[in-house]
């Protein structure tokens, strides 16, 4: 369930553009009013424009190039002055030819001036937020894995690389022909990680955001296994269009430079709906931790009075496409647990590669508490603000958990965003086996909607309530 970074970026930027438009000019107003320029009445009636000048922003967006990466800030600022320009001139024409005589010249040149000021600003913060100001920014980059090794697939990343707005970084490339690394031609820094029957040993055991296919047509029998091992695993699969035919998955024609390419992406999904769904997880996460700040204190002192040890317990888990995070809970158990589960290891409750145990002698009293009432889960809402996690989504799988994966296909959950909650949590919990834990979430995966998400949240209030299959 992922996008292209590339075009989620430029998604991101052409809708923060228009909420800095619309902010910008609220603000300008006020600020000419406060200080005496404008009456209240007419504060009021330039207020009534804003509908117009988000309309205007929307459509200035036409005459943009979102884009950010590799361009130079004269470029970045003499983008963000034209938008700006292009819908202060709309709302002055406006003004002029509907003969609004309230509007003020000295609100629309300040709203101008905070547009420009406010878009070039985002875009250089999300520069160095993406691209150079934080030390893992090079975990953000494209991973990509090259199945070829010749002229034209040396072409293709080339093209890739200089029309891509995110960073790539080809991991390596595997050889249909067997051929070894003096025999092909890739570039000094792309190795060569041997032929296509190590498919599924690279992709498992290495973050793959994308397999690109670039083959002549003589070797394409050779990429079967290339396609259901991606498919299996639910990594999007990219090739030259005209090269190979598939059935099934997420088609998309995507023009790269010079080249066509055909993604198929085994998990298919709406970029606007995916966009969408991120918008929820911020305007629904950022005021619900305003408003359980008082509990999370109340939480945190009962906590330290019971037991010695820190109030969150981060544990290392694997989210999308297998990168590793730190998920945040209370904590609900004495600090030496970690230690003493090889001692009760003998004890599991639970089916498959999951350790649960009803009365479980690491857990706190106010541990099980928290457990059974949900409250242990609420600092992930943190995760959900830094993209780590989604409201709704499969729950994030420990690395011990995941080490003990018995199926190739028990991995395509690594292909959506983990949640605080899905099917499984509206579904009976911690009392279900773990091979219908599963089912669950793949059935979430290939029939996800944000009308499924809007139900599972629902239906989430009175299973808490309940705490039903809670532990």
């Amino acid at each position: 369930m992922q996008i292209s970074k590339s075009t989620h970026l430029k998604h991101l930027l052409r809708t923060q553009d228009v909420l800095i438009s619309g902010l910008a000019y609220l603000v300008a107003v006020n600020f000419v009013w406060f200080i005496g320029i404008l009456s209240s009445s007419a504060v009021v009636d330039h207020v009534a424009l804003l509908p117009l000048i988000l309309l205007f922003s929307i459509a200035a967006l036409k005459f943009e190039n979102p884009g950010i990466h590799g361009k130079r800030m004269f470029v970045v600022a003499f983008l963000s002055a034209r938008y700006a320009l292009l819908v202060v001139m709309a709302l002055l024409a406006t003004a002029y030819f509907g003969k609004l005589e309230f509007v003020s010249r000295y609100a629309i040149g300040l709203y101008g001036f905070l547009l420009a000021t406010g878009l070039l600003s985002n875009r250089l913060f999300l520069r160095w937020w993406y691209f150079t100001g934080r030390r893992e920014h090079p975990e953000n980059f494209l991973q990509v894995l090259v199945i070829g090794t010749g002229n034209r697939a040396n072409n293709l990343m080339q093209s890739y690389k200089d029309n891509s707005e995110w960073g790539i970084s080809v991991i390596g490339a595997l050889d249909p022909a067997g051929h070894n690394q003096a025999e092909s031609k890739l570039a000094d820094d792309v190795p060569l990680l041997g032929d296509v029957s190590e498919i599924r040993k690279v992709i498992t055991d290495q973050v793959v955001d994308e397999v690109i296919i670039c083959l002549p047509r003589s070797l394409l029998n050779n990429v079967s296994v290339v396609i259901d091992a991606c498919a299996e695993e639910g990594v999007c699969i990219k090739f030259l269009a005209d090269l190979y035919e598939i059935e099934g998955g997420s088609y998309q024609l995507e023009q790269i430079g010079t080249w066509p390419v055909l993604s198929l992406n085994p998990i298919s999904r709406s970029e606007n709906s995916l966009i969408i769904k991120r918008i929820v997880d911020l305007v629904v996460a950022i005021p619900v931790l305003l408003l359980l700040a008082p509990l999370f204190l109340i939480t945190a002192l009962a906590i330290k009075l019971e037991s010695r040890g820190p109030v969150f317990f981060k544990q290392s888990r694997v989210g999308l496409n297998k990168r590793k995070f730190n998920m945040i809970k209370f904590r609900s158990m004495y600090e030496d647990a970690e230690q003493r589960l090889a001692e009760i290891e003998h004890l599991n409750e639970a089916d498959g590669p999951i350790f649960k145990m009803k009365n479980d002698p690491r857990v706190t009293r106010v541990g099980r508490f928290i457990r059974r009432t949900s409250i242990d889960e609420l600092p992930q809402l943190f995760n959900v603000l830094l993209g780590q996690m989604s409201l709704v989504g499969p729950r994030p799988m420990s690395l011990r958990d995941v080490s003990l994966f018995s199926k190739g296909v028990q991995r395509k959950r690594f292909s959506v965003r983990p949640g605080l909650a899905c099917l499984r949590e509206v579904s009976g919990r911690s009392a279900l086996s773990f091979e219908q834990w599963l089912a669950l979430d793949l059935k979430y995966i290939s029939t996800w909607s944000l009308w499924l998400d809007f139900k599972i949240m629902l239906l989430l209030i009175p299973a808490v309530i309940k705490g039903d299959g809670a532990t």
